[in-house]
């Protein structure tokens, strides 16, 4: 199967990237290469696959074949071991300016193999003001076999001197069909689970098929949209709100404390403490103790992240939940993301009025504006429930 076989329902962006492909083959063998270029941008909502569709083209660029799926290069690009691979995957919330220009010089280099030099940059819209800036002059000015790899969720989240140098590939959300048959054919995940992960994920493939896979992830889901019916006072909004908050904390724990255990179990070793022969753990306290204290402040901030992304999930969960409530409310005839709650969807439009939807919908995506902003979570999520329980409040 090509390499391009997993991008679901991006057949237009697959037909870009091939095409390219072809005319980055033709310019290595002295061709003049029209429809390839430097620098990329992968866009796209949530879960649409723009890392996915770069690793594919990355791959495609760098196997004599263009993508066949089975070479040694396509495999190696597939477990990120391809020497001529650059991963940048931002752990915090931002990418510095020296990390920028570190990545810069690594771009810069000739190809170890004699193809490309690719840098794949996910998240790149988590890059500060100065990293950009360093970015942009790396694209400006390209090695002639530099390829440059960037993905960010639009192109209106990178600044405008760097989008106007790349070419924008946009993805799309793939359909409900789409993602179930995916869950079904590759992960031999029953129908019923699949249609319904798929609606609930709403196109987000990553998503979809951790909730038809894990019973935990089903169960956080759960919480979450129980909310709204659960918010008969004040104190239910204030205890909704601290569950909340408690949850996602829980859940960056999880997915950080073993990680943070070995890099820093690693980071001590490289630096000599546990071994044997005398002085081996001076180049701890020399230069050890600095490394770690950078490696805590990345860690922090990591898990600060995940914490972020993990309530930002749970605030989209009840987005969809009052979008489906307004599209009941107005007759729409569409999906619903909630179609397995179709009964509270219903009640909460027979008692409330479309300006009520829409004030608390409102509601939540100033929740989101305030913790990006780096509000208090505490705050702003018991903010937000006091206002879905009184939408007047907004």
């Amino acid at each position: 199967m090509s390499v391009f076989g997993d991008l679901v329902g991006q057949e237009r962006a697959v037909i870009v990237l091939q095409k390219a492909a072809a005319a980055a083959a033709d310019a290595l063998a002295g061709g003049r290469g029209a429809g390839m270029t430097h620098a990329w941008l992968f866009t796209g909502p949530p879960g649409s696959g723009r890392s996915n569709a770069a690793r594919a083209f990355a791959a495609a660029l760098l196997c004599p074949d263009q993508g066949c799926g089975h070479c040694d290069a396509c495999h190696q690009v597939d477990v990120g071991s391809h020497p001529d691979v650059t991963w940048v995957r931002p752990e915090g919330l931002s990418y510095s300016a020296k990390q920028t220009r570190d990545l810069v010089l690594k771009g810069a280099g000739a190809p170890t193999l004699g193809r490309w030099r690719i840098v794949l940059f996910e998240d790149a819209d988590r890059a500060t003001e100065a990293a950009a800036n360093a970015l942009l002059k790396a694209i400006e000015e390209p090695p002639p076999r530099t390829v440059w790899l960037l993905c960010a969720p639009s192109p209106d989240d990178m600044i405008i001197t760097i989008r106007s140098r790349c070419r924008v590939v946009t993805l799309s959300t793939p359909s409900t069909e789409a993602v179930a048959h995916v869950l079904m054919t590759r992960d031999d995940v029953p129908p019923d689970t699949a249609l319904f992960a798929a609606r609930a994920a709403q196109g987000h493939i990553g998503r979809a098929r951790r909730l038809a896979l894990d019973e935990e992830v089903r169960r956080r889901r759960e919480d979450v949209l129980s909310i709204p019916k659960s918010l008969s006072g004040v104190g239910d909004c204030i205890t909704a709100a601290e569950r909340l908050v408690k949850t996602s904390t829980a859940d960056a724990d999880a997915a950080t404390t073993a990680l943070n255990e070995v890099e820093t179990t690693e980071l001590r070793q490289v630096y000599g403490e546990g071994s044997s022969g005398k002085g081996l753990n001076k180049g701890l306290v020399r230069g050890g103790a600095g490394a770690l204290k950078e490696l805590e402040t990345m860690q922090k901030s990591r898990a600060t992240r995940i914490k972020r992304d993990s309530l930002d999930l749970a605030l989209l969960d009840l987005v969809a939940f009052y979008r489906d409530v307004l599209a009941v409310q107005f007759g729409a005839q569409v999906e619903l993301a909630n179609e397995d709650r179709r009964h509270e969807v219903e009640t909460l439009a027979r008692n409330s009025s479309p300006v009520d939807t829409l004030r608390r919908t409102d509601a939540i995506m100033l929740c989101r504006e305030r913790l990006a902003a780096n509000v208090n979570p505490q705050i702003a999520v018991e903010a937000m429930t006091l206002a879905l329980r009184d939408p007047n409040l907004v």
